[in-house]
């Protein structure tokens, strides 16, 4: 290890900064975040450098480097973009005894600046001892992805309730066992949605068990994740939904998530299948409301995986009125619903002017489907998409031509949205059925009926210039004139 990695805390000390240009701004805002006591020394600044001078927030020396300048402080950077100037104060660092970092000069320094994911109080800091910071600045990235934005507040909240923790279980086991559990619970999982006082009740409960037993106090209850995948490809996931995934103890999915959504799961987790069948869906509702509720009775941290969002044709309010009912704590996680991540993916705009000032979603499954206002969906100058649709086809195209939808009015089918096999069938309303029979068609699929489907009919004639078709190219027929 050529570096020791540690944290300096610079609150109300003095640090100078040689250089006043874009390079220097930057390393004086992250000592300003840090709470330091900031000079800089340099004839001219940098426009962000003024503004901070000007609202008094940094010491500023017009003048060109003197060593003397370095007395008193606790820290030394060098930023100008003159070699020989940052050699000289790296030289008059060293006669002091100063940690000195010169920019972009790690055999100059004897300190590196790393790079930083911050979410204070946590704070991650990524060093390649000065021989590669493109890749610090990559990994950091990475790593900024992964962690949740209200990490900061989780460690604040463990910090308010350290002393509490400790004076009810003075015993050092008892109490690692309980911040274990917390960081991997409910009690986390509240605080990282943003539901604080929802998380201090939780403690309050879990701190009233450890009264009375240690014992009492290491069983907890179990938590559901109502997780929306999105249609289907992994990259679209959000973070919360990757995190939770992580941290599930059992994953009850469906058949519209992809198995490459089902690969994000931790891997020890245990993977249950509650897919419905035609016809069955009341008693598999059932069947999965009895699952999340006996996985989390024991304590385990259930994910319920859907396709799309758990918010749009999920069924996630029967969910979760049958876990409240329950007293079991439950999290929603906001999915793409497929929709948004079929039109994004097929080039499709939703919306647009002068052909769609208006979006509606609508089921085509179940037995609401004959109280639809088919005279409203037949309308103009909006976007329909039907779910669930393609057994219903003929019927949908039949019920919106008879209430005022002309027959040539775009509309696209796009089945298996955002996966590899992705196809799009455009047509016209009155040709569709005869295409998607033609191209067969099959779930899962959406139909997206109005004038933005013209996209299609243009991205078709794209398509069909290509010499060698990529795997996702578009398979594009069209009645309509491209």
């Amino acid at each position: 290890m050529d570096y020791l990695p540690i944290f300096l805390n610079l609150s109300g000390r003095k640090v100078v900064v040689i250089g006043g240009g874009a390079v220097a701004a930057r390393k004086v805002e992250l000592l300003l975040k840090a709470h330091a006591r900031v000079r800089v020394v340099a004839p001219r600044l940098h426009s962000e450098l003024i503004v901070l001078r000007d609202a008094e927030r940094i010491e500023h020396l017009a003048v060109a480097f003197e060593p003397l300048h370095l007395d008193g402080m606790a820290l030394v950077i060098a930023a100008t973009d003159r070699p020989e100037v940052n050699r000289a104060v790296a030289a008059a660092a060293a006669e002091r005894s100063l940690f000195v970092n010169v920019v972009d000069a790690a055999d100059d320094s004897s300190c590196i600046m790393p790079a930083i994911v911050d979410r204070s109080p946590v704070i991650v800091a990524i060093g390649t001892a000065g021989h590669a910071p493109v890749l610090a600045r990559r990994l950091r990235a990475q790593i900024e992805a992964l962690l949740p934005e209200r990490l900061g507040e989780l460690a604040g909240f463990a910090g308010r309730m350290r002393e509490r923790v400790q004076r009810l279980l003075p015993d050092l086991r008892s109490r690692r066992q309980f911040w274990e559990r917390l960081f991997s619970g409910r009690i986390a999982t509240q605080v990282l949605a943003g539901h604080t006082a929802s998380a201090e009740r939780l403690l309050e409960q879990e701190l009233e068990q450890a009264r009375f037993s240690a014992a009492d106090a290491s069983v907890e209850s179990g938590e559901v994740y109502l997780i929306g995948a999105g249609p289907g490809d992994p990259e679209l996931l959000t973070l919360r939904a990757l995190r939770l995934l992580q941290q599930a103890d059992v994953v009850l999915y469906d058949r519209l998530v992809s198995e490459a959504v089902l690969a994000r799961a931790r891997r020890d987790a245990e993977r249950i299948f509650v897919g419905k069948a035609p016809g069955e869906h009341r008693g598999t509702q059932e069947h999965i409301h009895a699952l999340m509720l006996e996985h989390a009775r024991r304590g385990r941290r259930v994910a319920r995986l859907k396709g799309g969002d758990p918010s749009v044709f999920g069924r996630a309010g029967e969910e979760l009125e049958a876990l409240r009912a329950a007293g079991v704590p439950v999290v929603i996680v906001a999915g793409i619903t497929a929709a948004l991540g079929a039109a994004a993916s097929a080039a499709l705009p939703l919306t647009q002017r002068g052909r769609s000032q208006s979006i509606t979603l609508v089921t085509a499954m179940g037995e609401s489907t004959d109280r639809l206002d088919w005279r409203a969906l037949a309308a103009p100058l909006q976007t329909v998409v039907f779910y669930m649709g393609i057994a219903q086809l003929p019927r949908i195209v039949e019920r919106l031509c008879a209430h005022g939808a002309p027959a040539e009015r775009p509309c696209a089918i796009i089945e298996r949205a955002t996966l590899p096999q992705q196809r799009v069938v455009a047509a016209s309303l009155g040709d569709i059925v005869a295409r998607a029979r033609q191209q067969a068609v099959a779930a899962p699929a959406l139909l997206v009926v109005g004038d933005v489907a013209l996209h299609a009919c243009e991205t078709a004639a794209c398509a069909g210039s290509s010499a060698e078709p990529e795997p996702r190219q578009l398979l594009l027929q069209s009645a309509l004139a491209c």
